[in-house]
C-alpha cells in the first residue's frame, strides 16, 4: 500500500496554521430567572400563535373573538335599551362560555408541551442554568396567564360596556372584581389539568382528545348525575356530585364564596361548609397538578 508523504512547503510560501483555540465568554451571565422568564414569554407569546406561522394563530385568535363577541353583544344591547343591568353577570359569563374554554385549553396544553416531548427537547433545557421546576412553573404560569387573557378580556369588555351604560359604579366594579378572581382560580386550574394530560404524551392529536374528553365528559356526566338527583327530590346530593369536574368546581366555589348565581340545578349552590369543600379540592387539585408536572419532568429529563 502506498504511503503519502507530507509535501514540504515551497520557498516562499505565505502559508500559516493559527491555532487560535477556544475563546472565553467574557458577557453577562443571565442565569435561571432570565433563562425561565423567556420560557414564561415565548410559551405565553406562542399561547396565541405570536412568533410562529399564520395557521397557528388561526384558532386561538378566533377562539378569543369567539369569548368577546357575545360580550360585546351584551353590551349594546344594555346601551340600546337603557337596561338597569348587565343581561349576566361576571361570574357566569365563563360558565356559560366553558366549551370555547375547553376548546382553547385542549388546543393549546399540548402545544405548549407535547412538541418538546415529542423532538425530545426538554433534557436541552436542562443542560442550561434551568432546572426541573423552572421550566414547569413557566409552562404552567404561562398557560394560566393565556387563559386569564381569554377569560378576563370579555368580562373588561362588559365593565367597559356597563360604565357606558351609566349603571351602577359600586355594583359594576364589585361584580368585575369577583369575576376576575373567578376567572383566576378557573385558569390555574384548567392550566394544570390540561398541562398534566397533555405531558403523559408526546404526540398532540392524542393530547388534544385527553383533554376534551377529560373536560367535557365529566361536565356533562356531572350535569347529568345532578338533573336525575334533582328530579328524585335528593338536592342535598347535587352540591357533592359537583366536585367531580373543574367546571362545576369552580361554579360552586364562586357561588358560596363570590356571589355568584348558581349554575346547579335548581339554581342552589353549595353551603358554606360544602363550598370548603370545593374551595380545598380546587386548590389540592391545582398543587398535585403542579406535583404531577414536576415528577413527570424529572423523569423525561433525564
Amino acid at each position: 500500500m502506498a504511503v503519502e508523504h507530507p509535501v514540504a512547503a515551497q520557498p516562499g510560501d505565505q502559508t500559516r496554521i493559527h491555532n487560535i483555540g477556544y475563546r472565553s465568554y467574557d458577557g453577562p451571565r443571565l442565569g435561571r430567572s432570565y433563562a425561565t422568564r423567556s420560557l414564561y414569554s415565548q410559551s405565553l407569546r406562542g399561547a396565541y400563535g405570536l412568533g410562529r406561522s399564520v395557521k397557528s394563530k388561526v384558532l386561538p385568535m378566533l377562539l378569543f373573538v369567539v369569548m368577546c363577541v357575545p360580550a360585546a353583544i351584551m353590551v349594546a344591547v344594555a346601551v340600546a335599551t337603557k337596561a338597569n343591568d348587565l343581561p349576566l353577570d361576571y361570574t357566569r359569563y365563563a360558565i356559560v362560555m366553558q366549551a370555547v374554554i375547553s376548546l382553547y385549553i385542549a388546543s393549546q396544553a399540548p402545544q405548549s408541551v407535547s412538541r418538546d416531548l415529542r423532538f425530545k427537547t426538554v433534557p436541552l433545557y436542562f443542560s442550561r442554568p434551568i432546572e426541573t421546576a423552572d421550566y414547569v412553573r413557566a409552562k404552567f404560569a404561562a398557560l394560566a396567564s393565556a387563559l386569564f387573557v381569554l377569560t378576563a378580556a370579555p368580562l373588561l369588555v362588559l365593565y367597559v360596556g356597563a360604565l357606558l351604560a351609566k349603571l351602577d359604579f359600586a355594583d359594576q366594579t364589585k361584580g368585575f372584581a369577583q369575576g376576575l378572581v373567578s376567572v383566576a382560580l378557573l385558569s390555574l386550574l384548567f392550566a394544570g389539568i390540561g398541562l398534566v394530560i397533555a405531558s403523559v404524551t408526546p404526540r398532540r392529536g392524542f393530547g388534544i382528545a385527553a383533554v376534551i374528553a377529560v373536560l367535557t365528559i365529566s361536565y356533562g356526566a356531572v350535569s347529568t348525575l345532578q338533573a336525575i338527583a334533582e328530579v328524585q327530590d335528593s338536592t342535598g346530593a347535587i352540591a357533592w356530585i359537583g366536585l367531580f369536574s373543574p367546571v362545576t368546581l369552580i361554579d360552586g366555589v364562586q357561588s358560596a364564596f363570590l356571589g355568584a348565581t348558581s349554575a346547579f340545578p335548581g339554581g342552589v349552590g353549595p353551603t358554606n361548609a360544602e363550598g370548603a369543600v370545593y374551595v380545598l379540592l380546587t386548590l389540592g387539585l391545582i398543587a398535585a397538578s403542579y406535583g404531577l408536572l414536576i415528577r413527570r419532568y424529572k423523569k423525561v429529563g433525564l
